[in-house]
This record gives C-alpha cells, structure tokens and sequence, in this order.
C-alpha cells in the first residue's frame, strides 16, 4: 500500500508544463480521491490509508492539504515543473492512475469540485450538511464502491 503524497507526486509529475498543463491543489485532491475511489471499486485494494474528508470544496486529503496548504492557497497552482520522486505501481495501478489522469485530468478543480458534490460518497458522507458547512466526516472506500460499482454496472449494459 501506498500514501496519498505517494499518488499525489505521481499526478504532479504527470503534468506537462510546456504544453500548458496546470495543476492546482484543488484539482489534485480530487484526482487523488478518484484515484482511491476507482482503485478501490475496480480492485478491491486501497491504495492508501489515510482518511478522505467531506470537506465543503469536496473530497480532502488532510495530509495533503497540511503539505501544501503551508506553502499554497487552496486554489492556487501547484509548483509542477519540480520532478518528484516516484514510487513504480504495479502495471494495474500505472494503468489505472493514467486512466484517471485522462479522464479526470482535462477538467478543472472547480468542475471536479461540483462533479462530487453531485455524487453520493460526498453527499452521504456530510449527513445532511448544506455545502457551505465545514465537515471532517470521512468518505469510506465501502461507500466510494457502492457508488463507482453502479457506474461500472451502468456503462456495461449500455
């Protein structure tokens, strides 16, 4: 198993400055959590142990808000150019990280942010608390499958 700074490193490294790419600490939660999320559903592994929050700007990694939000505003962009140490995944988790990099990548941290506030792992996770509410709760993996399977089973039958 892995930590989240772990998979975070892996989608800051992914970003191509000279083409544009821009990464903000907002963005890079939410690739993070759906990185988890689908890890989970699809695998039935976690690929890290630390808690996600139901935070108002959507799905948090604390330890990743602590490690750049001492340096960053929330919606600032990221310092992307640095290269990182990286951890190699299994083939699997490679695949599946890319997966997420295109499908979720090419949006915007504001888009992914309403994206889970639509999806019900956030929403459940809040009990009832209007968006703009500070909430800890945590997110659990049981949840993020229960939703993700469903999306699976969707794109099967159609």
């Amino acid at each position: 198993m892995y930590n989240a700074s772990q998979i975070a490193d892996w989608f800051i490294n992914q970003a191509d400055v000279d083409s544009g790419d821009t990464l903000s600490h907002l963005k890079l939660q939410k690739l993070v959590y759906y990185a988890q999320a689908w890890h989970y559903t699809i695998h039935g592994e976690a690929l890290f142990e630390e808690p996600i929050q139901a935070w108002k700007r959507g799905p948090v990694v604390r330890s990743l808000y602590d490690r750049f939000s001492s340096v960053l505003p929330y919606n600032s962009i990221l310092p992307i150019y640095q290269q990182l140490d990286l951890v190699e995944f299994p083939e699997k988790t490679e695949a599946l990280l890319d997966d997420i990099k295109h499908i979720y990548g090419e949006h915007s941290g504001a888009y992914l942010e309403d994206l889970t506030h639509q999806e019900d792992p956030w929403i459940i996770a809040r009990a009832g608390l209007p968006n703009y509410a500070n909430c800890e709760n945590e997110i659990t993996l049981a949840s993020m499958k229960e939703y993700y399977s469903q999306k699976l089973d969707g794109q099967a039958q159609a």
